[in-house]
């Protein structure tokens, strides 16, 4: 059997590109998005979402058809887990994938001999790759499953719960701070298409991501190709560029810290930008 890599040309690629739009979260755009909800609902229900049994079992009961995770609607998922039960039928095989934060019933129906051949080869105690349409019956869960495949390389496994970790960062931190346009204005000279900001002022909390204007800014500088490609930038470039007081940066600087959305790299005085890092 030829071996699936995690990383190359194999069924996942590993690099940054699968989680910015790559089938598991709807595709961002430089364009500011339409107002036509239901072309945004209808993009986020095809798309494909890696979830946790966990995450899938913490629905609401009484939910059975429009499934909501992160404030997403999902429907077509991706998980990772062990088979700790199979069933075989004429028309259809059930198994139990175990993923370690919990157990789901899956159904692959047959429709050819290539759905039997396809699960034959499925084994009670393997780990398995499976995408299927979330379903919900009387408070049950449960997938239809339209692939299935056996996970070869176990790197695999960590891959799948750090995709799962990102897309629950990106729908409910990043979701909206990437969608806004960078901060811009008539003063100073461009810096790589981000105009320089005007001197400091006190500002409040005023977006729905809990955002000053302040952080949005410093994010937004940091978001920068130059400063995403490399270490990062030192605080006092930052400060200098910005026009804003040292310890008011540093301030602004750990409240970003504090909610994920940057880091600090080399030392305590460079930080980057959590986007495509």
């Amino acid at each position: 059997m030829e071996r699936v890599t995690m990383y190359g040309s194999s069924q996942f690629d590993g690099s940054a590109a699968a989680f910015m739009g790559g089938g598991f979260m709807p595709t961002q755009s430089a364009h500011p998005p339409s107002d036509s909800s239901s072309i945004s609902k209808n993009r986020e229900t095809r798309c494909l979402f890696p979830l946790t049994v966990k995450q899938i079992n913490n629905l609401a009961s009484n939910d059975e058809s429009n499934f909501i995770i992160d404030g997403a609607e999902v429907n077509n998922v991706t998980i990772v887990g062990r088979v700790s039960h199979k069933e075989d039928k004429a028309s259809e095989h059930t198994f139990l994938v175990d993923d370690g934060t919990g157990q789901i019933e899956c159904t692959k129906w047959v429709q050819e001999s290539l759905d039997t051949e396809q699960m034959g080869e499925i084994l009670v105690g393997m780990y398995v790759r499976v995408h299927g349409h979330l379903r919900g019956l009387q408070g049950r869960r449960f997938l239809n499953v339209f692939s299935i495949r056996p996970v070869t390389d176990f790197n695999e496994i960590p891959s799948h719960f750090i995709e799962c970790i990102y897309v629950h960062f990106y729908n409910t931190r990043l979701r909206g701070v990437t969608a806004q346009p960078p901060v811009a204005n008539s003063t100073s000279t461009p810096l790589k298409g981000y105009q320089a900001a005007p001197p400091y002022q006190s500002s409040v909390y005023s977006s729905a991501d809990g955002l000053n204007n302040v952080s949005q800014m410093i994010l937004n500088f940091l978001q920068q190709p130059a400063y995403l490609s490399t270490e990062g930038a030192h605080y006092d470039v930052i400060a200098r560029q910005l026009n804003i007081p040292t310890n008011k940066l540093k301030e602004e600087l750990q409240i970003l810290v504090d909610n994920g959305l940057i880091y600090t790299t080399i030392n305590d005085d460079y930080y980057k930008s959590t986007v495509n890092a």
